[in-house]
């Protein structure tokens, strides 16, 4: 219902498009933390990589590790040392994403990526539709839709007179939530396709978007009360019944923070034997195995990662 991170738009992007040539495709799923070791690693060539660390290396890089959580040297990890090593990596690993696809779509290898080099690398052909011209079928105005505020967020992103984008302006295009000057246009963009009566606000209608109750229901489905809640208590901050510029910008970004929180809080949880709220290298150690398939290590992936594991960051 949210705008969503962007991978799910993408994948909505390709889906329908896949959709109108009859082509088959599957959407971009969310991350979840249930998938097996293999998906979680990103593909078998690292899981094998996971594989073949000694348990000596294994357990030094880890503890390497550590001692970069533990910010203040204290030899504990409190919840918000977790929390804010969860959401550096999160980052990290989102602009190391956005450099490798850079590479991918820079075509010419000139050093930026233009919108055609983009349309090419995502649908194998360059697509320009008639802003002003809306499709008959439902399938391709959505496509078209989608399209064109893509489009727009590709200008926006664009700081200078070369009309193809740099590596800097093309994160900013991939990860809008992560450059400043990109902030007001997600919040517009979300204005644009949520704010029905044009009060520069979203109110809970509007939030729930085309719902409307079956007459012959005596209450709202499951999905609907959790929307709502999510609405009340998590975004609508100064609960006026409606969400802000602000607040919306919580709801449309995808909330790293709170995932690193949560996260955080459930390895104190299962990992903390003494019950002090924070976790000794020697708690860790004990509980190695959960550490290694958390967020907190990227699910071992850091493991791999010098930028991770090295003495100096």
């Amino acid at each position: 219902m949210g705008l969503g991170p962007r991978p799910t738009a993408r994948g909505l992007l390709l889906l329908l498009l896949l959709c109108a040539t009859a082509a088959a495709g599957d959407a971009h799923g969310e991350h979840r933390t249930d998938y097996d070791r293999e998906a979680l690693l990103g593909g078998q060539e690292e899981v094998d990589e996971y594989v073949k660390l000694s348990p000596e290396e294994q357990h030094k890089r880890l503890k390497s590790i550590i001692k970069k959580i533990d910010s203040d040297s204290d030899g504990f990890l409190t919840e918000s040392e977790l929390s804010a090593w969860i959401q550096m990596s999160f980052k990290h690993y989102a602009m190391q994403e956005a450099k490798q696809q850079f590479v991918e779509y820079d075509k010419n290898s000139d050093g930026a990526v233009s919108w055609d080099e983009y349309n090419i690398q995502m649908y194998d052909r360059v697509i320009d539709f008639d802003e002003n011209t809306a499709l008959d079928d439902a399938e391709e105005e959505s496509f078209r839709q989608l399209h064109l505020k893509d489009k727009k967020r590709f200008e926006k992103a664009n700081q200078d007179s070369d009309p193809a984008l740099n590596l800097e302006e093309f994160i900013a295009f991939e990860h809008p939530e992560e450059v400043d000057y990109m902030k007001e246009f997600v919040i517009q963009e979300a204005l644009e396709e949520h704010d029905k009566n044009g009060d520069g606000f979203v109110s809970l209608e509007e939030f729930l978007g085309d719902y409307r109750r079956d007459p012959a229901a005596n209450e709202d489905p499951e999905w609907i009360l959790v929307e709502k809640d999510r609405f009340l208590n998590d975004y609508d901050k100064d609960t006026d019944g409606r969400l802000d510029p602000q607040e919306l910008l919580s709801w449309v970004v995808p909330n790293n923070q709170g995932i690193a929180q949560e996260e955080a809080l459930h390895l104190i949880d299962e990992m903390d034997l003494d019950s002090d709220r924070k976790l000794s290298e020697a708690e860790i150690l004990e509980n190695q195995d959960l550490f290694l398939t958390s967020e907190a290590t990227d699910y071992g992936r850091q493991l791999h990662d010098e930028y991770f594991y090295h003495d100096e960051l």
